[in-house]
């Protein structure tokens, strides 16, 4: 097996790690949700949640595709740093998670009276999630040089799911808000 497709499959054991923390985070999100409910959580926004998991699903089934399909080459330049900061925002992700704790979702889900958490990365930003979300769409399918990806990735990210998500999620909070 020659050095290029080594170094795809070590991609692609990267993007099958990636789906399958999703998948563990689907999982706590569910488990979330069900605590969030007992205690009169309110879903908001439901229509864009298929949409937001088409879009990651298609983020880590794209990268693979057009490094095999265009054959793109690992550029240990670009696809190093990359990789750390793939990995750096994975790390991030969990800080968030860890950060909310039961109030962590992938859905709009609010509890009516509970407090609006500022503390963590959210004392700096009141979105950091997407942040970071939206750098690992870029980083990501750079540590393979699947650049169509990452472009198309963060503009369809910004354009047809953060417009309205960020939305969403404000009002949300408004509405819950003690």
């Amino acid at each position: 097996m020659s050095d290029y497709w080594v170094g795809v499959a070590w991609f692609g054991v990267l993007l099958l790690a990636t789906g399958l923390e999703r998948i563990v985070e689907l999982i706590v999100s569910a488990r979330n949700a069900r605590w969030a409910f007992e205690r009169g959580g309110v879903e908001y926004g439901r229509g864009h949640f298929p949409w937001m998991v088409a879009l990651h699903t298609g983020l880590i089934v794209a990268s693979f595709a057009e490094v095999v399909l265009a054959q793109r080459p690992f550029l240990p330049w670009l696809g190093w740093p990359a990789l750390a900061i793939a990995l750096l925002a994975q790390a991030m992700r969990y800080v968030v998670i860890g950060t909310l704790g039961r109030q962590w979702n992938t859905r709009v889900i609010v509890v009516p009276g509970m407090p609006l958490v500022q503390r963590g990365l959210y004392k700096w930003l009141r979105h950091p999630n997407y942040v970071i979300v939206a750098v690992e769409g870029i980083a990501l399918p750079l540590v393979h040089t699947a650049w169509l990806t990452a472009l198309a990735f963060t503009v369809l990210n910004a354009v047809l799911l953060l417009r309205f998500r960020i939305p969403v999620e404000e009002q949300a909070l408004r509405s819950a808000a003690p």
